[in-house]
């Protein structure tokens, strides 16, 4: 079953909550930290309106005191770094979040990911801890064979069986490659490795992990992983025109309703030809329809249709619907999906309401004081579904009024239900 709050608990948070008219910092950004220059609500603000609306720069509004302003969501004094680096790669984190338990399979894939701290040691002298992966990885392969074998679902054993075979030939191949010193093809044996190690944990995967709640289960939902390409024409460049073409993941075994409603909408064609709508070299985002609606109308229905707030946390069996980390007093704990890669892919929403977003997402781009890897102010209050894993550097040279050409899936289209 899918987490539920108690309707005490429920009737107590939302008590708690702004009433609708209260004032807003911004009409449909979806983080509110400062409060807005102007209470004009005739302005359609992008996600982080305190970048974009309080002329204060990143480092003036890290240090303005929050508690002296009207707000939703101030940052929590608690808010904490995590333990050791945070991941920063979106793949390495799209195979932590798996819902799989092998050991083996997981040390391998840990030896494999510390390849690149040590491609930090100048020289050759990183060679050194790389052979050490490598030979440590492939002595988890020969011991522990059965053991990963024997945890692929039947349906995907054949697969299994091939990535697994696939993963020990490509590691002979970069053992032969250390010998030779070869610096400089090492990341890209690294990530082939990686590749083959996510398709191993993939081939684990047995069935859908949880229960989506009745409310949503009629909702579009994503029931496994998809793969998207994105198409856009980005007409200022520093090298003039180009046509920038990324690959995004969406991740329905931690966000399927996230990403399910999302996919729906791609598949609907709703993203082809729309223009970026903010691109402020901190987020780039899209998703806002023409005309006085601020997401996608349901043509079955005539109505809005939203998507609730859903966040899976480390260690949880399920995700939690409804409620931000913080309406919890769980913002020191940290969701599968964080807000750590460039290129991460998120719904935008209303600042004051949880489960008011639709159509308009945010790729968030880079590290600011407000939003350092593992202690940021997004984790745990936004909804995050996917990253992009291929091309996301051209996310860095979008302005507002480039054009999507199209957003179409390329794999994991079977996955979608109620669409």
């Amino acid at each position: 079953m899918a987490f539920t709050v108690s309707k005490g608990l429920k009737s107590a948070l939302r008590a708690h909550q702004p009433a609708a008219n209260a004032p807003r910092c911004c009409r449909r950004g979806p983080l509110s930290v400062v409060a807005r220059a102007s209470n004009s609500e005739d302005s359609k603000a992008g996600p982080l309106n305190w970048l974009g609306n309080v002329s204060v720069s990143l480092a003036t509004a890290a240090a303005v005191t929050f508690t002296s302003l009207s707000l939703q969501y101030a940052p929590p004094v608690e808010a904490k770094l995590t333990a050791g680096d945070p991941i920063k790669n979106a793949q390495a984190i799209l195979r932590y979040a798996l819902p799989i338990d092998n050991k083996p399979i997981r040390e391998v894939q840990r030896d494999l990911e510390s390849i690149s701290d040590a491609l930090r040691i100048p020289g050759s002298k990183s060679l050194g801890p790389v052979a050490r992966a490598v030979r440590s990885s492939q002595d988890i392969l020969s011991r522990q064979k059965d053991a990963i074998i024997k945890a692929f679902a039947p349906d995907k054993k054949a697969a299994g069986l091939a990535a697994l075979d696939s993963l020990n030939q490509s590691l002979a191949e970069f053992a032969q490659l250390i010998e030779a010193k070869d610096k400089q093809i090492v990341p890209i044996k690294q990530r082939e490795a990686l590749s083959y190690v996510g398709l191993v944990e993939e081939a684990m995967v047995k069935g859908f992990p949880f229960e989506v709640p009745k409310e949503y289960a009629t909702k579009p939902l994503l029931l496994g992983r998809a793969t998207l390409e994105m198409k856009v024409d980005c007409r200022d460049t520093p090298e003039g025109p180009q046509t920038a073409i990324m690959t995004i993941v969406l991740d329905g075994y931690n966000a399927p309703v996230s990403a399910g409603q999302f996919m729906d909408l791609v598949q609907r064609g709703f993203y082809n030809g729309m223009e970026v709508q903010r691109a402020d070299g901190f987020v780039v985002q899209t998703g806002d329809p023409e005309g006085p609606e601020d997401g996608f109308k349901d043509p079955a229905t005539g109505e809005i249709r939203r998507v609730p707030l859903e966040i899976r946390v480390t260690g949880d069996k399920e995700p939690i619907y409804d409620f931000s980390l913080e309406d919890l007093g769980r913002v020191n704990e940290q969701p599968v999906l964080p807000f750590n890669a460039y290129g991460t892919l998120a719904w935008a929403r209303n600042e004051f309401e949880n489960n008011s977003a639709s159509s308009q997402v945010f790729f968030l781009l880079k590290e600011s004081e407000l939003t350092p890897s593992g202690a940021n102010l997004l984790d745990g209050r936004f909804a995050v579904f996917g990253y992009v894993v291929n091309g996301q550097d051209s996310l860095g040279v979008m302005k507002v009024g480039d054009k999507i050409e199209y957003i179409k899936v390329l794999d994991g289209a079977e996955n979608l239900k109620n669409a």
